[in-house]
């Protein structure tokens, strides 16, 4: 049988004065297990000599903030599989290619 579920994830952006800081809260919709709300933060900041482009402090503070909300969502996923088995759960990020550009 298969189950369908919507978590949503909304990012917020906040730019002042060449700093960038992005909030990633994941919202698990109203039919998941899950009650819990998670937030993961990023920031960026723009180095005084580089151009004024708010879009790429966007995009690097909001992947670190995504980045962190994804290693706080593998933690609780630990902590569940520990509760379960009673045995220190070993789980790990996959590798993904540096410099890959799509």
């Amino acid at each position: 049988m298969i189950h369908t579920k919507r978590w949503t994830v909304d990012v917020l952006l906040t730019e002042d004065d060449g700093h960038t800081r992005a909030e990633a809260a994941l919202r698990p919709g109203p039919r998941s297990d899950s009650e819990r709300e998670l937030r993961g933060v990023g920031h960026a900041r723009r180095h005084p000599a580089d151009a004024e482009i708010p879009k790429i402090g966007d995009e690097v503070a909001a992947s670190r903030a995504l980045s962190e909300l994804a290693h706080l969502l593998l933690d609780v996923a630990a902590g569940h599989i520990e509760a379960v088995t009673h045995q220190t759960a070993h789980l790990r990020m996959p590798q993904h290619h540096q410099g890959v550009r799509p």
